[in-house]
């Protein structure tokens, strides 16, 4: 059985609200800054997921938001998950402490500097160059990262890093 989550990037002045998980027992997650979101409860649908977990994690109401992609995370070991990836730019209501870890607006240009996830990167740079709609399949090996597919073509993860592409050469750059 499979995992179906959402994950949200909201945009305010040039930065977006990160959530630096650090309160949450049995995290896998745990010392990582992720966006905002979590796992569906039973009949909802992804715009429903998002808006409540939005709510819940943040305080915030979301009411402009655009599904930007979709994320298959195959972790081994473990389950996969099916994550519906969003950035919303409109919202209601003021930030509450989160139980999972601390929120904080951060700028778009320093989000390369903090401890995240390496499949992050790749989708966040897709979200930086405004990509449309994208499928992204991200296999890791514990923490590792061995393997991503975008949109049906492998990433060359071995590329040596460039700072203009952000470490990745992409199926559209060749």
């Amino acid at each position: 059985m499979s995992k179906m989550t959402t994950l949200c990037y909201i945009e305010h002045d040039g930065k977006y609200l990160m959530l630096y998980r650090n309160k949450k027992e049995n995290d896998i997650n745990e010392g990582k800054w992720i966006g905002v979101g979590g796992h569906f409860e039973e009949g909802e649908s992804p715009e429903e997921c998002l808006v409540r977990e939005v709510k819940e994690e943040t305080g915030l109401t979301v009411f402009s938001y655009q599904f930007r992609g979709l994320i298959t995370f195959i972790p081994k070991p473990g389950e996969a998950e099916y994550m519906c990836l969003y950035t919303a730019d409109g919202y209601r209501g003021e930030i509450k402490e989160c139980d999972e870890g601390e929120l904080k607006w951060v700028n778009k240009q320093d989000i390369d500097e903090l401890n995240l996830w390496e499949g992050d990167r790749i989708f966040l740079e897709l979200l930086r160059r405004n990509a449309s709609f994208f499928s992204l399949k991200l296999e890791y090996e514990g923490d590792k990262l061995i393997e991503a597919v975008l949109d049906g073509e492998k990433i060359d993860l071995s590329e040596p890093k460039k700072k203009e592409a952000k470490g990745w050469r992409f199926p559209w750059a060749r």
